[in-house]
């Protein structure tokens, strides 16, 4: 059994001598962290514990001006050691890494009083007793050991709460998705780039073909090795630290992070449910956040904004003005953000380069002025644009609805399942399944009315029409812009289904609608000469006088009233059999001229009509001037 957990705690509590004295590893590798005696990067060490579990430290900053570099210490992990000085007791510090911890959900860790042995027993107690009602309120009832750890006082006490915190927290799932944030990115002669991070969930393999997301960009990389615990290893499984070496790959930026490809939905902008952290849940959206500030010059109207931000596009509901920066600590990543209140306590925030998110992901919005934390919950991965009049409130109304899954669908009425699943959503129980789509059974029942309703006024406006291209149809639902166009023609053939429509030859018609109206009074005159004459085929004009033309013919011949053959030749349906029957008499193989004489007939009739029994395969060729029927 493996775990990380990270360390936090105020400036100088003893966080690292802590770490160094249960590891008996320095976190500190930093020449000017040993001789200043503070923790700029963040540090790993790591150990075994009574029992045979192994646990690594993630040792974060405790200074002010490092609250961005413990935050990326502390996001993927899951549990703390959370120290606290007897001779100091609570500070700051303390409270602004105690924020961090419930704003991201931690719900489990061990409270260590350190440096005991520089305060006496009622300061203890004092400190111990505050210390851990601070926690209980932030969600953190905990265990609490003392400890001096520079003497080696009470590191067994602290081996057996680890070892207990370690059997209690939940087992991850080895075949999960993988998703490292790197907190670390080097280079190492001879082997080329190395990453470090976190591995919460999943498995990583020598070998592997993983997504690598830096600064915004993507691109595929293959594993050229791992190390865990300075062990190299063909597989690392979580929860663990590992290093792991990048195949040809030049340079990693901080802000990086290793993907299984497919498994994540990437992108700029979410909207979430924002937290305050200390302040009441469920408060209205801080003031604090609302006011009017500047854009940074590579944000400002009229220059480049991201692509949920269009111009204007940053004006409140309320008139409350542009949302001020802040910036979105997510994993070991933080990056500036702008920030749309939508309401109450929900918010969308649009970052300039795309994250992997899953809806129910946990990060801190933090306003570096200020030093304010918010706590954030994602509830939607790039949510459409809110372009109109009134998007934001009914967007509020929807997010406040509580089913996610559902609430997504219905705003993009059809989404891919594949999405769904990046996402970490259910199939809502009311989507409609279309291929490797779901669509939301009210857009499906609105479109399926459109469509029948389109169909009906194009028969209206010609009830000889075959009726409507599969195209033309899927024209007319009206699908929003944000869906594919090749999507269109594939819901037309589905909504079809359940309704009286039906689709021949590529064109939706209603039967019930087809009819030749007064072209019919024409046709049934044809019939009747036809039936007494079966190849006497009326001239051209014989057709216009009874007021048939191409399009009262093809209607007749797709309701199967006339059978059309080239030049303008009609017959009944029956006519190629009735003529079968007295070509199979002649002596075969027998000449145009001999087939056109015993169907009674002219040259006009019997070319188009031998060549379409020639299609059939019913008669065939001899040679130039000859057929003969086929047996």
């Amino acid at each position: 059994m493996r775990r990380v957990l990270a360390t936090a705690g105020h400036v100088d509590h003893g966080k690292s001598t802590l770490v160094r004295a249960l590891t008996g590893r320095d976190p500190d590798r930093l020449a000017e962290e040993q001789e200043r005696g503070l923790t700029i990067e963040l540090g790993y060490a790591w150990t075994a514990l009574p029992g045979g579990a192994e646990v690594a430290f993630v040792d974060v900053p405790g200074h002010q001006r490092f609250v961005g570099t413990m935050l990326s210490g502390l996001g993927p992990a899951p549990a703390v050691v959370f120290v606290v000085a007897a001779d100091q007791g609570w500070q700051a510090q303390s409270s602004e890494h105690l924020a961090a911890v419930r704003a991201l959900g931690i719900t489990d860790g061990l409270l260590v009083i350190a440096r005991c042995d520089l305060a006496d027993d009622d300061r203890i107690a004092a400190v111990r007793g505050e210390a851990g009602r601070r926690l209980a309120g932030a969600g953190l009832d905990v265990p609490a050991v003392e400890v001096a750890a520079s003497k080696g006082i009470g590191l067994d006490d602290v081996r057996t709460a680890l070892a207990d915190l370690a059997a209690r927290l939940p087992e991850p799932d080895p075949a999960a998705a993988v998703r490292l944030w790197c907190d670390r990115a080097f280079s190492v002669s001879g082997a080329g780039t190395v990453v470090t991070g976190t591995l919460g969930a999943g498995t990583i393999r020598t070998g592997d073909r993983l997504l690598l997301l830096d600064h915004g960009s993507t691109r595929e990389v293959t594993v050229r090795g791992l190390h865990s615990q300075d062990e190299a290893r063909d597989e690392v499984g979580p929860v663990s630290r590992t290093a792991v070496n990048l195949r040809r790959v030049d340079q990693v930026g901080r802000t990086a992070a290793l993907l299984t490809p497919g498994a994540w939905a990437l992108a700029p902008t979410v909207d979430v449910r924002l937290t305050e952290v200390g302040g009441a849940p469920g408060r209205h959206f801080p003031r604090e956040i609302r006011k009017e500030t500047h854009f940074p010059r590579e944000m400002r109207p009229g220059t480049h904004v991201p692509r949920e931000m269009p111009q204007g596009a940053h004006d409140l509901e309320d008139g409350a003005g542009v949302p001020e920066q802040a910036t979105l600590h997510v994993g070991s990543i933080d990056v500036p953000v702008h920030v749309r209140p939508l309401g109450d306590d929900l918010a969308r925030l649009s970052a300039r380069v795309d994250l992997p998110w899953r809806v129910g992901d946990r990060a801190i919005l933090r306003d570096p002025g200020s030093r304010r934390l918010w706590a954030v919950r994602v509830l939607d991965v790039d949510p459409l644009p809110l372009t109109r009049r009134g998007a934001a409130a009914r967007r509020t109304e929807a997010l406040a609805g509580g089913d996610l899954a559902t609430t997504r669908l219905r705003s993009r009425s059809a989404d891919r399942v594949a999405t769904f699943e990046r996402l970490g959503l259910p199939v809502p129980s009311t989507a409609v399944r279309q291929g490797d789509w779901l669509v939301d059974s009210r857009a499906w029942e609105s479109w399926r009315a459109e469509l029948v309703e389109s169909v009906a006024a194009h028969h209206g406006a010609d009830r000889l029409s075959a009726g409507m291209p599969v195209a033309e149809a899927a024209r007319a639902l009206l699908l929003p812009e944000h869906l594919p166009a090749p999507l269109g023609p594939e819901l037309v053939r589905s909504l079809v289904s359940g309704t009286d429509l039906t689709i021949t030859g590529g064109r939706v018609h209603d039967p019930s609608a087809a009819g030749l109206g007064p072209a019919g009074v024409g046709v049934a005159a044809v019939e009747g000469r036809l039936r007494d004459s079966p190849f006497d085929a009326p001239e051209r004009g014989d057709l216009d006088d009874l007021g048939l033309g191409p399009a009262e013919l093809a209607a007749a011949a797709r309701l199967g009233r006339l059978l059309r053959l080239p030049d303008d030749v009609v017959l009944l349906p029956d006519g190629p059999a009735r003529a079968m029957r007295v070509l199979a008499g002649l002596e075969q193989p027998f000449t145009l001229s001999a087939a056109r004489q015993a169907l009674g007939t002219t040259r006009r009739v019997a070319v188009p009509l031998l060549e379409h029994l020639d299609s059939r395969g019913w008669t065939r060729r001899v040679d130039g001037s000859l057929r003969e029927v086929a047996r």
